[in-house]
């Protein structure tokens, strides 16, 4: 017999967290046409490093920007399977600059941010963007040639 238990403030401060590093990866796509290259979360803190040659000016303060009013638009967040062979005709659905989905699986689950982000994933979410707070880009990180790290906290 096993018995578990779920930390409710843990598992909630972490699905804030995914879904805040998605919107992050959003912007960054649809501003500078980055991939993701790494990341690590923790709760209510996360790295996100992306294939970007450099940083223009006021980049930090764009990025948090353009986070931020994504998540003011409480956009809703939708999870879905579908088979492998439909899930990649969609455009984009890789924003890895690695394909991470192993060639044995036939349905992949895929995450939706209405009108920001849609990608295959296997994380907990919320159920919409109002729900992860605010986005701090607390650091921008030169990584190697071509690869910025971006440091950010999740707030209230």
């Amino acid at each position: 017999t096993v018995r578990g238990a779920v930390e409710d403030e843990r598992r909630t401060s972490l699905m804030r967290t995914h879904s805040g590093l998605h919107v992050l990866c959003g912007v960054v796509f649809r501003d500078f046409g980055a991939l993701v290259t790494g990341g690590n979360m923790e709760p209510l803190t996360a790295r996100m490093d992306f294939n970007l040659e450099a940083v223009p000016p006021g980049f930090k303060e764009a990025v948090e920007d353009a986070c931020n009013a994504e998540l003011r638009l409480d956009r809703q967040i939708v999870v879905r399977t579908l088979p492998r062979a439909e899930a990649f005709e969609i455009p984009d659905i890789i924003r890895t600059a690695t394909n991470l989905v192993p060639e044995d699986v036939k349905d992949v689950r895929i995450v939706d941010i209405v009108g920001l982000d849609q990608q295959a994933d296997g994380g907990t979410h919320v159920a919409s963007t109002s729900q992860v707070g605010r986005i701090s880009v607390v650091k921008i990180e030169n990584k190697g040639k071509g690869f910025r790290r971006i440091r950010l906290a999740i707030g209230s």
